[in-house]
């Protein structure tokens, strides 16, 4: 079984998380090509981003030429599938926000991709995001070509799910996954009863190496983190009220912003305008290296978000020991117990974000250590990359059941990282290969 992941816009510097899980697929012996419905043109600061985007085929550098001939050739050969797509394609249109017109690019799209997983023989097609890279993977198996899924993340797939025609999604792919259960159950909002079963859960993975370092030590500098994009949905202007008043309670305390964003402008003027040039910095996006080095610096990880799905950066705060500071929201009590290994608190109230933040710069260093030890049990056990990879391969290769052998590692944190996959008369023997923790704000 040949197998594609399929992105819209790939690489990008919030997408550690899914380069990470790709690369554990890798390593666990299957192959796979990586297509991007658009190129990403903006600065990668990460040496594996780079590397990605070479190895990533775009499907817009066919240009305007390749769309038509593409059209032309598929409606020459597939005429009934072709009308079936196209039809498919107007229903979604209709309803999609942005157009019909958006929409028929995406079928262009789909008869490029027909026409590549063609050549290279792809049974099977994953995306991530139920947007626009699932709709161009539904169009082009309307078209015949490979079966696909999608992975939800949330929460911008949740705000408008009719537009998104997340039903019709649902009930043309061969699986569905869940990063989390309450992703889980919105998708059982938006499908058919008799498509439920196919909606699985597989976490976000973080990867044994970066697990084994096991706890680092909690500074005693009063130093906190937020990481993510700088956007309406992650709270930062809340984050930013919450410090001042921090300070008005005369606590000591320094705060670093590792992102880039829409709304960076308004909170640098916001920083300004409560004089607080001195305690908040924003370093933009950093290298793996750069968000790891602000981790373990910082005595906790803060993200005070109005709507995520569930941030990838939590299980690296908590792999290194930092307790975490959020709202209670989706999936965040999932993995975030209050007093256990975090705060939770109202999204979008200001008071009780001061109060934790509060709580965290003057607890004692031992109790830090305490809950970020109790973090990183906790991911330890729900995100093990390799686990979490296992379980979309057993989905990708449903018929393998007990032809997936495990080896005889000796890393129990990492089980099944050396397999052998039989499918359709095929082997696929990993080799074991270094594998470079991420740990950018994939939490964006």
């Amino acid at each position: 079984m040949s197998l594609a992941y399929l992105l819209n816009w790939y690489p990008q510097p919030s997408m550690t998380a899914l380069r990470r899980e790709m690369t554990a697929l890798e390593e666990m012996g299957i192959p796979f090509h990586r297509f991007s419905l658009r190129r990403y043109e903006g600065d990668l600061v990460d040496e594996n981003d780079r590397v990605e985007r070479e190895r990533t085929r775009s499907v817009l550098d066919v240009g305007v030429s390749g769309f038509l001939g593409a059209l032309f050739r598929v409606a020459l050969r597939r005429p009934r599938a072709f009308a079936r797509a196209l039809k498919l394609a107007v229903k979604v249109g209709r309803i999609d926000e942005r157009g019909l017109v958006r929409t028929l690019i995406y079928f262009a799209e789909s008869c490029v991709l027909l026409e590549w997983t063609t050549d290279l023989g792809i049974d099977h097609m994953h995306t991530h995001y139920g947007t626009n890279s699932a709709t161009a993977a539904m169009l082009c198996r309307v078209l015949g070509g490979p079966s696909y899924s999608f992975t939800m993340h949330g929460p911008e797939e949740f705000d408008a799910p009719r537009a998104n025609c997340l039903c019709e999604k649902i009930r043309h792919a061969k699986f569905v996954v869940a990063i989390s259960e309450f992703t889980r159950s919105q998708l059982y909002r938006w499908a058919d009863y008799h498509d439920w079963d196919k909606i699985q859960v597989v976490h976000v993975g973080v990867s044994p190496m970066f697990l084994d370092r096991g706890p680092v030590p909690v500074p005693l500098t009063p130093r906190l983190v937020n990481i993510g994009r700088i956007v309406e949905q992650k709270g930062q202007a809340i984050l930013i009220q919450a410090a001042a008043r921090l300070r008005d309670r005369g606590l000591d305390f320094e705060l670093a912003i590792v992102g880039d964003g829409s709304m960076r402008r308004e909170i640098e003027r916001l920083i300004e305008q409560l004089c607080l040039q001195d305690r908040v910095r924003i370093t933009g996006y950093l290298s793996n290296q750069g968000v790891l080095e602000e981790l373990v610096a910082a005595r906790v990880l803060v993200l005070p978000s109005f709507a995520e799905g569930l941030p990838a950066v939590f299980f690296e705060a908590l792999a290194l020991g930092r307790p975490v500071i959020s709202t209670y929201i989706a999936a965040h009590p999932e993995l975030i117990e209050p007093g256990v290994n975090g705060w939770l608190v109202p999204a979008g109230a200001v008071e009780p974000l001061v109060d934790a933040m509060a709580e965290a710069l003057t607890s004692d260093v031992a109790v830090l250590e305490k809950m970020g030890r109790a973090g990183a049990t906790r991911v330890a056990e729900q995100h093990n990359v390799y686990t979490e990879v296992q379980k979309l391969i057993d989905l990708f290769f449903p018929g393998s059941s007990g032809q997936v052998q495990q080896s005889s590692s000796p890393r129990a944190s990492a089980p099944r990282r050396d397999i052998m996959v039989v499918s359709s008369g095929r082997s696929i023997k990993s080799a074991s290969r270094h594998y470079a923790f991420g740990t950018f704000a994939s939490s964006c």
